[in-house]
This record gives C-alpha cells, structure tokens and sequence, in this order.
C-alpha cells in the first residue's frame, strides 16, 4: 500500500497484534486465501502488503522454497522481521510505485491479501505482479466485499470513493471502495485468467474468539477472494 495509507508506528503494531487471532483476518480471510494457494511446496512466492508476516509464516509452513515481502509499513515489517527470522527477504516499499527491484518471472505465487483496496494505482500493480510472476503463475488477490461495504456505508453501491473506519486506539484504516465489476474488472484488463472466487466466511477456531463475529461473517459478506492464472 501507498505510504499515507499504510499502517504506520502504533497502528501497524496494533494492527500486527490483532491480526495473530481475530475472527476475521486470522479466521476469514487468511484461510480462505491459503486454501485457494494450494499445494505450495516449492514454490518461489511473492507476498505484497506482507503485513506482520502472518501469510508468509503459514506459506513457508506449508513448504514454499521462499517468500519475498513487501510492505509499505516499517512497523508492520518490524514485526514480520521477528516472525520470520533474516532469511526471509522483506523490502519497506510503497506499492504505488514500481517492483523495479524484484527481477521478471522470478516467482510462482504472488500473494495480495487484503492491500488491492488500500492501493490508487492498481493498473500499474497488476501490471508489475505480471511481470514478476512466471508464465503460468499463480496471483491470489482478497479484498473487502462490494457488497458488504455498501450494506455498511450505505448511499449508492457504485460510489467509488475513498472510506474510513475506526480501528484500534484512535486510528483510522482507509481504503477505496470497489464494486464487484471494477475488482474483477481490472484483474482481467491486466491480463489474468479467473480460475477462483470465493466469499470467505469465518472458520470455526474463531468462533472461540469472537462468537458475535464468527456469525456476522456468516450472515453479511465480509471479504471476497479469487486466484488468478498468469498465461
């Protein structure tokens, strides 16, 4: 994500913290991605928006040859750095920018859970996860649901505009709201073939964290998740 909007100082520390167990990033969104990952036993793998370093733990866990990061917070990579230990690359750059120091067809996986919404120039990133993805890669991409963001901030679902909501001790995560058409949209425009899409719903450990959230996440759509095929 663009420096601006990424989760800076205490609010990537907060943000980091809440994301090891929380019903929804820990028990929503990160098994539906890793369930549309697959098989990643040696596989080279692209994590963009890395975060805390929560997806590139399990990614590894799950056999990856290696995981690069990239985020747009120090904090957050703070965080990621103890996680993950030195030999995991991590990189402190804003995805509104060029990948210029990630070489062509270098990775098998790219990975981009939760960050597509915060980011202005998606076109230009798609463009720069294509490069970088081998022919025949792999790209997993979640976001927050169309769907769910208009029931939540009402007025027209096809506003495009930029939102807010609280967040921790007196924070704030922005994002742009996306409809259902500009998502998938722009995925095919840069050149990806949908082969997945799923709308995740909370597994049932986190229900043991937060019952009411475990339910919401069954009755609203909360995120929405695809894998994608570079030809």
């Amino acid at each position: 994500m663009r420096s601006e909007t990424a989760y800076h100082g205490a609010m990537g520390e907060e943000f980091a913290a809440q994301a090891t167990d929380s019903t929804y990033n820990a028990h929503t969104d990160r098994p539906a991605v890793l369930g549309l990952a697959g098989d990643v036993a040696g596989l080279e793998v692209l994590d963009l928006g890395c975060g805390g370093g929560h997806y590139a733990a399990e990614l590894l866990a799950r056999g990856a040859a290696s995981v690069t990061g990239v985020d747009g917070s120090e904090s957050l990579l703070a965080v990621a750095r103890e996680r993950l230990g030195p030999a995991v690359a991590l990189h402190h750059h804003d995805l509104e920018r060029p990948l210029d120091f990630l070489p062509e067809g270098a990775f098998d996986l790219a990975v981009l859970a939760l960050v597509y919404h915060h980011v202005e120039a998606r076109d230009h990133l798609l463009a720069e996860v294509r490069r970088v993805l081998r022919p025949g890669g792999t790209l997993l991409v979640s976001t927050s649901h169309p769907t769910g963001d208009w029931a939540h901030f009402g007025g027209s679902y096809f506003d495009e505009d930029r939102v807010s909501l609280p967040f921790g001790q007196g924070h704030a995560l922005t994002f742009r709201r996306l409809t259902l058409e500009t998502f998938i949209g722009e995925l095919l425009a840069a050149g990806f073939l949908l082969e997945a899409l799923v709308e995740p719903r909370a597994v049932e450990a986190g229900r043991r964290v937060d019952p009411r959230r475990h339910a919401k996440s069954h009755e609203k759509p909360m995120f929405l998740a695809v894998r994608l095929r570079r030809p």
